[in-house]
This record gives structure tokens, C-alpha cells and sequence, in this order.
């Protein structure tokens, strides 16, 4: 085999790789004997028929075997001779397989890139802290008595706050839409779920009250297409207000959290946010350590590896968003921005880790376990889990190894620190 390392642009690499024709003939002429011993053919005996004859019913079908199966063989040979690392599968660019003739054939590879992580101490790094606050506590449990309030008919006009049931029908231009009508539709006032014409519309409704009609603009950007800028005439009836009844903070309520008393309950709860709070603040440490290394460098990254990213994310953003829907009719490159960030630190932390030479701590990692197994009602059983399942355990690692590059990195930076409250860490504002 000779392998010529041609002209090159960013990340990829092209090899021009030549095969002896002996190589392709030779396997050609082994794999027709040993199909002459098996063959079935019309007016001879099972394994009877002539060499030649076998020859010329199959000579192309396994030479077209046997040149696709050289070529994979002598192009791995080849990136290992060359010290190339793929990032992707090769494209073949060209390729000559005349028979009697040396297989010649180009093929073209992305390569993971080449860079150095530099002076780590002249990066500076702004962390965040925060706690847990008995007031954030105090939130938390008015928020759950709001999940879990009842809901109680009263008999009089309906007020922010509450829960209203309305049939109603919708007409444009005097027609009847799709969607525009229903029956036993709640509205909680004051959520701003609805559009804002049709909650205002529905301001002070009571139960026996003659119809409403009201007008309702669907602004231009609306979903539907044909609603879009268009006046709706409503036509709606009441048929119930409810109140929101909170249940007392007691040991009662308490009990439906498995806690005996409510103060067991609140240091249940303070646990919980605590645990949250430290999994928010890594995250968010993780996402500063690595931006800033990663913007304090200059390198290519893959598009091969951007590709296949940006189609992971949009799988898990329709599995979570559009369940039933059909994942590949998203077009995956709206996403090759944020796949592209996400493969630059990838490739940032796998530098990180080479050069600091970081092996995995088992400490950390079953400290890892420990606080994920904290969150469930039978942690023994979820370690068990995760020290039982080989592909749990070794995401576990990958997932300490990060970890472990970040503290790397924060030892060796200027780090400065920022106090922030539970509420701005856990709902942190949209970044313009």
C-alpha cells in the first residue's frame, strides 16, 4: 500500500492510497474457490460446477465485494500510518478499481483539531454562590399549598384568581373556525394563558349572566396561519366560578409529602432545595469555566461532529416539547449554533483532561451517585442500580471527569465570585 498525504483545508485531511492489484486478485481468486465448493447452478451438482464457469457468473460481484472491503481495510492502515485522528466517516472522493490495474482511490476525512490549552492562570473566571434562605423555604411551601389548592364553586362575579368553565363560539367574517368553539373550557383569570382579548373579555363573568360577545385579535405571529391578524367575534356563557382554597400548613398537609409534622416537612424541603441549589450552581459553574477557556482559544471544530450534535438536540427538544411528532421533519441546522458550543467545550474538556493528565476519581464518583440516589424515596436501592448497570456507571464518570476538569481549571484561574439569591439562580433571566 502507498499512502500520499494530499493538499488540505482546515480540518480536512485527503489521502490518495494505492493497492497493489496482487491484493485485490489474489482474495478475488480465494473467494470464487471457496464459493465453488457451496454454489447452487442450474445442471450441476452442489459444489460440482467448473471453477471457470463459477468465474464468470460471479467474478464481478466479488471483486466489487472484495474492493470495498480492501478499501475500508487499507484506509484504516492508512490514518494510522499518518497519525490522523477521524472526526467523521470518509467521503470517497474518486476511486479506480480496473481489474489487472492497482486499486487507486482519494478519500477525504475531517480530523479532530490540534490546540493547546494555554496559560490557565491568566483566564479570569466570575463564579457564582448562593443559599438556601428560610424565606426561599417559606416561598416553596406557599408555592406546593398552590399546587395542591382545591378548587370551591362560588356565586358571584369572577375576580383575578379565579377559575372560570365557559362554552363559547368563534366566528371571522361571520364563519365558524377550527378550534373556535368548545364546551367546559377552564380559565384561571390572571395567568395570562389566554389570549389577552379573550381573558379581558371574560373579566367580571358570572354564572346566569345573559352571553357575552366580545371581539378577540389574534396578534400576527399567531400559530394558526389563517387566524393570523384577524378579529374573532366570541360568543360565551358561563357555567361556573370557582375560588382557589389553599390547605392549611399542617401536620395534615405535611403528610402528603411523607413527612410527620411540618417541621419535618420544611427540613425536607430545605434538603431538596439545597440539592437542587448545588446541582444548579455546578451547572453553572461548569458553563463559566468553559466558556471562558474555550473563547480564550482560537481552533476549527468538526462539522461532522457539529452535525451529529445539532441532530441529538434536535431529537431531545421534540421528544420533550413535540412527543408525537414527527423528529425529522425539524430541520437539525437550527440547532448547529448551540451544537457547535456545545462540541467546542466537549473538545476543550477532553484537552483539559489529556493535559492535566486527570484520571477519574472513585470517590467522586460515588459521591456523584450518593447525591442523585439522595433525591428518591430508596437511595440504597438506586446506588445498587447505577454500580449494577455498566453504561450508568460509565456515564457517571464521564459526568466526574468534567467535574474534575473544571476544578482543575479554577485552581489555576483568577476567580472571583458573585452572591446571588436562590430565586435568580434556579430561573435564571433569558440572555438577550
Amino acid at each position: 500500500m502507498q499512502v500520499e498525504l494530499q493538499s488540505s483545508e482546515g480540518l480536512i485531511r485527503r489521502l490518495a492510497i494505492e493497492v497493489p492489484a496482487s491484493e485485490i486478485d489474489v482474495e478475488v481468486d480465494r473467494r470464487i474457490k471457496d464459493m465453488s465448493r457451496r454454489v447452487r447452478l442450474d445442471g450441476f451438482r452442489p459444489g460440482k460446477a467448473p471453477l471457470p464457469v463459477v468465474r464468470q457468473r460471479y467474478e464481478g460481484q466479488v471483486r466489487e465485494e472484495v474492493v470495498g472491503d480492501v478499501m475500508g481495510r487499507n484506509y484504516q492502515a492508512a490514518i494510522a500510518e499518518q497519525q490522523l485522528r477521524p472526526a467523521g466517516n470518509p467521503v470517497i472522493e474518486s476511486v479506480d478499481a480496473q481489474p489487472g490495474t492497482n486499486l487507486k482511490f482519494v478519500a477525504a476525512i475531517e480530523v479532530y483539531p490540534e490546540f493547546e490549552i494555554g496559560d490557565l492562570s491568566v483566564i479570569e473566571i466570575e463564579t457564582t454562590t448562593a443559599e438556601v434562605t428560610d424565606a426561599d423555604v417559606a416561598d416553596m411551601l406557599s408555592t406546593l399549598r398552590e399546587q395542591h389548592a382545591d378548587w370551591q364553586n362560588v356565586d358571584r362575579a369572577a375576580k383575578d384568581g379565579d377559575r372560570v368553565t365557559v362554552n363559547f363560539a368563534g366566528k371571522v367574517d361571520g364563519e365558524a373556525f377550527q378550534g373556535g368553539s368548545g364546551e367546559g373550557m377552564q380559565v384561571v383569570l390572571g395567568e395570562k394563558r389566554m389570549l389577552a382579548d379573550f381573558e379581558k373579555g371574560l373579566a367580571g363573568i358570572a354564572v346566569g349572566e345573559p352571553e357575552r360577545v366580545f371581539d378577540v385579535a389574534f396578534p400576527e405571529d399567531y400559530p394558526v396561519e389563517n387566524l393570523q391578524g384577524k378579529t374573532a367575534q366570541f360568543t360565551v356563557t358561563a357555567t361556573a366560578v370557582e375560588e382557589k382554597v389553599l390547605p392549611e400548613l399542617n401536620d395534615e398537609f405535611a403528610a402528603r409529602f411523607g413527612s410527620a409534622t411540618v417541621a419535618e416537612l420544611e427540613s425536607d424541603v430545605r434538603k431538596n432545595m439545597e440539592r437542587e441549589l448545588k446541582q444548579a450552581l455546578k451547572r453553572h459553574t461548569k458553563d463559566v469555566v468553559l466558556t471562558a477557556v474555550t473563547d480564550s482559544l482560537a481552533f476549527d471544530v468538526p462539522k461532522a461532529l457539529v452535525d451529529e450534535e445539532a441532530v441529538v438536540m434536535r431529537d431531545g427538544f421534540v421528544r420533550q416539547q413535540m412527543p408525537h411528532a414527527d423528529a425529522s421533519a425539524l430541520d437539525a441546522g437550527l440547532f448547529s449554533e448551540q451544537a457547535a458550543k456545545r462540541v467546542k467545550m466537549g473538545l476543550v474538556i477532553m484537552e483539559i483532561v489529556k493535559s492535566a493528565d486527570l484520571q477519574v476519581d472513585d470517590a467522586l464518583v460515588d459521591e456523584f451517585i450518593n447525591d442523585i440516589a439522595a433525591a428518591y424515596d430508596e437511595p440504597d436501592q438506586v446506588v445498587a442500580t447505577y454500580k449494577g448497570d455498566r453504561e450508568m456507571m460509565s456515564n457517571a464518570r464521564t459526568v466526574v471527569l468534567e467535574q474534575q476538569a473544571v476544578d482543575h481549571v479554577l485552581s489555576k484561574a483568577k476567580v472571583t465570585q458573585k452572591s446571588q439569591d436562590f430565586k435568580s439562580v434556579m430561573n435564571p433571566a433569558p440572555q438577550a
